[in-house]
């Protein structure tokens, strides 16, 4: 029996196949990833907020928050003199859309 495909072909179309499930997998496991940062975001967030309001003062921000207290000004857009988790995320939210191409 002949097979209309030579072999060449079939070991191409495995390596494409191959490429494709590791790239997914890749994917899968950066998301799943982002239940445990957030999980960690929450748990460095209560701990520097120090008197339990809900959110971090730029002074809180700097005792245990340092990328928080470095962008503090872009992440307070309210100019509120605080920032809350939401606040935090929305901001990490953009910076990752604004690096899609």
């Amino acid at each position: 029996m002949r097979f209309p495909f030579k072999a060449s072909t079939i070991g191409a179309a495995f390596a494409v196949v191959a490429v494709a499930a590791a790239v997914s997998a890749g994917a899968q496991d950066r998301h799943a990833g982002r239940g445990d940062m957030a999980e960690t975001m929450k748990q460095r967030f209560a701990a520097a907020d120090k008197n339990g309001d809900g959110k971090l003062t730029k002074d809180e921000a700097g005792a245990g928050m340092p990328f928080v207290f470095k962008h503090f000004e872009e992440i307070d857009k309210a100019h509120t003199g605080a920032v809350t988790l939401a606040d935090i995320a929305a901001f990490a939210k953009a910076r990752r859309a604004a690096r899609q191409p």
